[in-house]
């Protein structure tokens, strides 16, 4: 018997979805800051001030030595000079007409004293005789009484998220604990009969379980505390038993997964079944079936949030609505990312209905503050991870122009985005070695690489988008690589090839080869499926170049429309059963232990656009082409030669 399917409540804009949830917090109590706790100082770091910290004592509370020395009257020193110094007694004014009394840093000044001369200011005399050549003025070398802190001032407002600096203050001020919010328990379930833990064996269909992870890590980051259930599989009555079981003991439940409207998502029946359901189905991309309502247990209401199960989905859900409620449980101020406006290198379409939250790496060439989209699927964490920023689209705009200026809220510092170095062009495997080293070698600086294929490389150099370009064009009527295209796309810079590495291409073919594929000729057999890289890619011309060389038209190969943007993507797709064969490097197959036909040997450059060369990022990144550690771990990988790595193949002006 068929399952019937769940349909959205309303897909609603974000601020109301915000105004539905926030009006039932209010109408629980549950909008205003949590109530106080009392913790040790050596424990409060990083936590919420809940009342104003006010100086029980002063700090210093006795006047204190600054230096090693004698404490002196000063009046005592007045007159000395190198030609006429005075001398003093070590002593107190019950036994010395003009005492000196030897001090260290930090100990209290002689209630007689109002002055400390340093030790290597006095020449001893001997019996007890003390020569200066030089007065003191009151106290100097003296740390007086509060001087830090005066008791009754106020050292830290209240709503403060203390830093260590500011334990050491409260501590320093007679505080052995402070007020602070106590902080929310925030409850995270998995869902789902597909899931596994890391590390587990791995079968078709099988899902690891790292959602949680995500989530738990972001509410600890904002000052929760998370507590991870284990996964229930989807069974609507395990489902709603594990969320009934916790609930008494959380300010906040997460429900990942089964927000959806498939015959496994049971999250809004759960939350209809224990409580009230408010939304769901919120204007939002990612994370469009977001489920909001409150749980009632054991006489109190506790709010939950249906989390979507794709990971992107999952933790921009979290930044949406998790951060802002904690933030204002710890009665914190909420501090929005830091921005900066860019311009975005390609168009962009949005869904007209949806705010859509648009992943995005920047980078700074020249002048020009350049924003490049990456993946949009919900399901590519990845993108999260390489991602710079976000660029909100709001709803209604359709997108953005190439070219249009947009605003990035960072996830990074302005810093790093100012000195990384912006490679865009063909994929090549040793670029993510050329990163890893340029991290290890220069942690200020990055690489930043945008795989969209040789001619789309040379095309962002011209645009001035990058500052390199890989790429590895095969002129079929000189065979010469990329001089000619060069000339061709980036007419308007000076731009010098440099070459990276020499490697084999091939057909990428499952172990075993069980199709028998030889050669090109066999590519358009009708029980062989092929997978290509994107229009643009060096690799798709030169398969172009021997289809043509073998008599054979693209209509002729099964697949020919089916494209990667990378050497492993297209392994990925032969392991996977997607395909029976795809070109791509010999490192790309052993990578995911496929055979390998070899069919030809190229050389990859490096085109620079020669007014970049002196930019740090830049000139660090190229310097590495000399670096023996770097050139060693290339000519490890299946298929390449380094032999000419570093060469300058061309200036082309």
């Amino acid at each position: 018997m068929s399952q019937e399917r769940n349909i959205y409540l309303r897909d609603i804009p974000l601020e109301d979805a915000w105004a539905i949830f926030s009006g039932a917090l209010q109408h629980a109590g549950l909008w205003g800051p949590f109530p106080a706790e009392d913790v040790p100082v050596s424990e409060a770091l990083g936590r919420v001030t809940a009342a104003p910290i006010w100086a029980r004592i002063s700090s210093p509370h006795y006047h204190a030595s600054a230096m090693d020395g004698y404490a002196v009257r000063a009046r005592d020193t007045l007159g000395a000079t190198e030609t006429a110094p005075v001398t003093l007694e070590e002593g107190t004014p019950a036994t010395a007409s003009r005492p000196a009394l030897a001090v260290n840093t930090g100990q209290p000044l002689p209630d007689w004293a109002d002055a400390v001369i340093m030790i290597e200011h006095v020449q001893p005399l001997g019996e007890g005789r003390l020569l200066i050549r030089s007065p003191v003025a009151p106290w100097q070398h003296v740390r007086p009484m509060g001087e830090d802190m005066v008791a009754t001032e106020l050292v830290l407002p209240a709503n403060h998220t203390l830093r260590p600096v500011d334990v050491g203050a409260a501590a320093a001020c007679g505080h052995a604990t402070v007020s602070v919010r106590r902080r929310p328990v925030v409850a995270i379930l998995a869902t789902g009969s597909e899931l596994v833990q890391p590390g587990d064996p791995l079968r078709p269909g099988d899902v690891i379980e790292f959602n949680s992870l995500v989530l738990a890590g972001q509410v600890q980051e904002w000052g929760g505390i998370p507590q991870r259930l284990p996964p229930v599989p989807d069974d609507l009555e395990r489902i709603r038993e594990a969320v009934r079981a916790a609930a008494p003991a959380a300010d906040l439940f997460l429900i990942n997964a089964g927000s959806s409207a498939g015959t496994e998502d049971h999250t809004a029946a759960v939350v209809r079944a224990l409580g009230q359901l408010l939304v769901h189905g919120v204007a939002v991309r990612p994370g469009h079936p977001v489920v909001l309502g409150m749980l009632e247990t054991e006489g109190r209401r506790v709010p939950v949030i249906g989390v979507p199960g794709y990971p992107v989905s999952a933790a921009l859900t979290g930044e949406i609505f998790v951060r802002p409620l904690l933030d204002r449980w710890l009665g914190r101020p909420a501090e929005p990312l830091p921005t900066i406006e860019g311009e975005l290198t390609r168009k962009v379409l949005s869904p007209v209905g949806d705010e859509e939250y648009l992943r995005v790496t920047v980078g700074q060439v020249g002048e020009r503050v350049l924003v490049t989209p990456l993946g949009r699927g919900a399901g590519v964490i990845t993108s999260l991870v390489r991602a710079d920023g976000i660029v909100r689209i709001p709803r209604f705009s359709e997108g953005y122009n190439a070219g249009d200026r947009v605003t990035v809220h960072l996830y990074r510092s302005p810093h790093v985005i100012a000195h990384s170095a912006l490679i865009s062009g063909s994929h090549d495997l040793t670029l993510d070695l050329l990163a890893q080293f340029l991290a290890e070698r220069h942690p200020t600086y990055r690489l930043v690489s945008a795989h969209v294929g040789s001619l789309g490389g040379l095309i962002a150099l011209e645009r001035g988008q990058a500052h390199l370009a890989g790429c590895h064009l095969l002129d079929v009527e000189t065979g010469e690589y990329n001089v000619a295209y060069v000339r061709r796309y980036v007419p308007g810079r000076a731009v010098r090839l440099i070459t990276l590495v020499g490697r084999v291409q091939g057909l990428i073919v499952p172990r075993g080869n069980p199709r028998g594929i030889t050669g090109i000729a066999d590519l358009a057999r009708e029980d062989v499926r092929y997978v290509n890289r994107q229009r643009g890619a060096g690799t798709r011309l030169l398969f172009d170049h021997l289809l043509a060389r073998a008599g054979l038209r693209p209509e002729q190969i099964t697949g020919y429309a089916h494209e990667q943007i990378t050497h492993l993507a297209v392994a990925a797709a032969v392991q996977s059963g997607q395909a029976d064969a795809g070109m791509g490097v010999l490192a790309a197959a052993r990578a995911l232990d496929l055979d390998f036909i070899p069919l030809a040997t190229e050389r990859y450059d490096l085109a620079l656009a020669l007014e970049y060369a002196d930019v740090p990022p830049v000139r660090a990144t190229l310097e590495l082409l000399h670096d023996d550690a770097f050139r060693a771990a290339v000519a490890a990988l299946p298929g390449y030669d380094v032999a000419r790595m570093g060469m300058i193949v061309a200036d082309v002006l």
